[in-house]
């Protein structure tokens, strides 16, 4: 004869009054928290999102491409299309450099002397542990995010120029068409104050060093965004002394 056994089990989370007990007296473990599966939300249709310029805004170079031929019934978004296309690969052909680049002596000659001929170069000659060299390299990280189409780098001094003296660190070499065309030694080169505007104000001195790369452009034309960025940047700094002087 076949021995059946039978285990009783409740639903899950209840407990007796007795376990209860025994469990403000320490004796059992709490109970585990009753398990709740997450709520099902289904995956979100591509199609039945609204197509307006916001859902432009979301593709990608590629996605844009293959909509060509899916638009024709809707013109305005045809053409913001196309506008988003123009865009985007004017900022690709922009974005050349866009940060402080790091390099050793040996590329020296490929990175700066060897830059095209109308790339402007700024070279950085710098130490590690010297204050003065970590805000100017702060403001020229600034410049370059701005300015794309003028190539910033960064080189340990001695490496570039054997037994340079500390004491000139920072230095700024502005290299173009293999040439050097201006050197700035000293933080004090740029102002009491070193900031972003001030380094561009001394960089475009003589030159239209910076370039953020939409068209040629004039050192007059260079110098005037400087100054406006300057000017923006000082109105800026009061409006937050004021609001922190109320605040008070």
């Amino acid at each position: 004869m076949a021995d059946y056994h039978f285990v009783y089990k409740d639903l899950e989370g209840t407990s007796t009054q007795w376990d209860d007990i025994q469990r403000k007296l320490g004796n059992l473990p709490e109970k585990p928290p009753v398990f709740q599966p997450p709520s099902f939300s289904p995956a979100e249709d591509e199609d039945s999102k609204p197509k307006d310029r916001t859902w432009i805004d979301g593709k990608t170079e590629e996605e844009l491409e293959d909509l060509e031929d899916d638009l024709d019934d809707d013109r305005f978004l045809e053409e913001y299309r196309k506008k988003r296309l123009v865009e985007m690969r004017e900022a690709s052909k922009v974005a050349k450099f866009g940060s402080v680049i790091p390099i050793s002596g040996s590329d020296f000659v490929r990175e700066v002397s060897q830059a095209p001929q109308d790339v402007w170069v700024v070279v950085l000659l710098y130490k590690d542990g010297f204050p003065e060299c970590r805000v100017l390299l702060q403001c020229l990280e600034d410049l370059a995010k701005r300015y794309p189409a003028t190539k910033f780098v960064k080189i340990i001094s001695t490496e570039c120029i054997p037994n340079y003296p500390d004491r000139n660190l920072p230095t700024i070499l502005v290299y173009n068409n293999s040439a050097v065309k201006a050197t700035h030694v000293g933080i004090h080169s740029f102002g009491r104050r070193c900031t972003s505007e001030s380094v561009a104000l001394v960089l475009c001195q003589a030159d239209p060093v910076l370039n953020d790369g939409h068209g040629e452009q004039s050192r007059d034309a260079v110098l005037d965004g400087v100054r406006k960025k300057f000017l923006e940047r000082v109105v800026r700094e009061r409006e937050d002394d004021d609001d922190g002087s109320s605040s008070d």
